[in-house]
């Protein structure tokens, strides 16, 4: 493939999938899933949600690749870290999607508490990175703020906020940050199993719909899968857990594009009690 070529492609592909930046992996909600929960949150639900922060009891540390639709060129890499603090909870994400001649970055710096005993609360903060052979580069600085309110000890609903202010990549850049408003809600029939959905309105775009569910069955297994409606995307994953590690097996099918395996790894620098 000639360099223009794949540029060619890297757009026409990211324009199919509706993506911004590198907010969110094909397999949309499936690193996020745990944000409206108590017992399902691990290092990436902040990545949806960033007042689910104040759920993890414990540091973890997380990363996430995929390889969308099997092409090398449309390689996404995600790192998440969650530090728990007596004043709040801190979270670090940082991601990169793409390849030599064409990629974009993020890197985000997460703040979350808790508000009494039923809300919680959370802001991150963002530095956005374009880079294309021939162009240069070009950067952008927006937020996003969320809330999770604990309905019950089983039902938890919250909002959330990509880019509420708008902004653009540089002063002369017709590239913009698109605004992205979520409305989510979660329930855990039981500590081994959680369903999700979110309701989802991205700038210029149709209303969205990502559910999902998980299942823990045994304490060594996990299952995960659910539907992405606006590009009828469906994702699902295995996980094992062995002490403080949990590897996902992921993968996610789109019906024009084909398909996207992932992998996703974590650790927890204390074993959670359960």
């Amino acid at each position: 493939m000639t360099k223009p070529f794949l540029i060619i492609l890297f757009v026409s592909v990211h324009f199919i999938i509706k993506g911004q930046t590198v907010r969110r992996p094909v397999a949309a909600v499936y690193t996020g899933l745990g944000a409206y929960s108590n017992n399902h949150v691990d290092v990436f639900s902040f990545s949806n949600n960033q007042a689910s922060l104040t759920q993890m009891k414990n540091a973890s540390v997380g990363i996430y690749s995929e390889r969308r639709f099997m092409l090398n060129e449309l390689s996404l890499y995600q790192f998440a870290i969650a530090v728990p603090t007596n004043s709040g909870n801190f979270g670090i994400k940082a991601g990169y999607f793409g390849f030599s001649d064409y990629n974009e970055s993020q890197m985000g710096l997460a703040y979350a508490r808790k508000l009494g005993n039923k809300v919680d609360i959370g802001v991150q903060f963002n530095y956005n990175g374009i880079q294309a052979s021939g162009y240069g580069n070009s950067s952008a600085v927006n937020f996003e703020i969320g809330t999770v309110v604990h309905l019950t000890d089983k039902l938890n609903a919250g909002v959330h906020a990509y880019n509420p202010v708008g902004g653009k990549f540089g002063k002369n850049s017709e590239e913009k940050l698109a605004s992205i408003y979520t409305v989510g809600l979660g329930y855990e029939a039981s500590d081994k199993f959680l369903v999700s959905a979110e309701i989802e309105k991205e700038e210029n775009q149709t209303v969205n719909v990502n559910a999902g569910m998980q299942y823990k069955f045994l304490p060594q297994f996990m299952i995960r899968g659910g539907i992405v409606t606006n590009t009828s995307v469906l994702y699902g994953g295995a996980s094992l857990v062995l002490k403080t590690f949990r590897l996902d097996v992921v993968a996610s099918y789109h019906p024009q594009l084909g398909i996207t395996p992932g992998l996703l790894l974590i650790y927890d620098f204390k074993k959670k009690e359960n």
